[in-house]
């Protein structure tokens, strides 16, 4: 599985400007952290993906209670490191594992925005 960025690019420079229902009907999972890993938004492309609830999701840690499997150097640590520098950008391949013996593999891309100083997760499936 190749890692890219293809049409991901605007749609992470514009997530901050993009309203609820904008971010809804995005064809990607688009989720928003704050600086502690705290999601702020979770779209509905993504509850659907991953079987969580938006309700569920929003004010848990990320790492924590909303997706677990993350909680590893290349995920959290590339996270760790991009909100302590203010600086992330980054695309890479990822399988998701979740607590109901589902896998999933995807690519992740990390942006983080220096306008509302947190980080956004974008969920895409791989191209075949």
């Amino acid at each position: 599985m190749q890692a890219t960025m293809t049409g991901t690019s605007e749609v992470l420079t514009r997530a901050d400007v993009l309203t609820e229902d904008e971010l809804d009907t995005l064809p990607v999972g688009m989720i928003q952290l704050d600086r502690e890993g705290t999601v702020l938004k979770f779209n509905q492309t993504e509850s659907s993906l991953a079987r969580v609830d938006k309700g569920d999701a929003i004010g848990k840690s990320f790492f924590d209670d909303v997706a677990p499997c993350t909680k590893v150097q290349e995920f959290h640590g590339k996270f760790v490191e991009g909100v302590a520098n203010r600086n992330l950008h980054t695309v890479f391949p990822y399988q998701f594992r979740f607590r109901d013996g589902r896998e999933k593999n995807v690519v992740i891309s990390m942006f983080y925005s220096g306008t509302t100083d947190t980080v956004w997760v974008l969920v895409q499936r791989p191209q075949s």
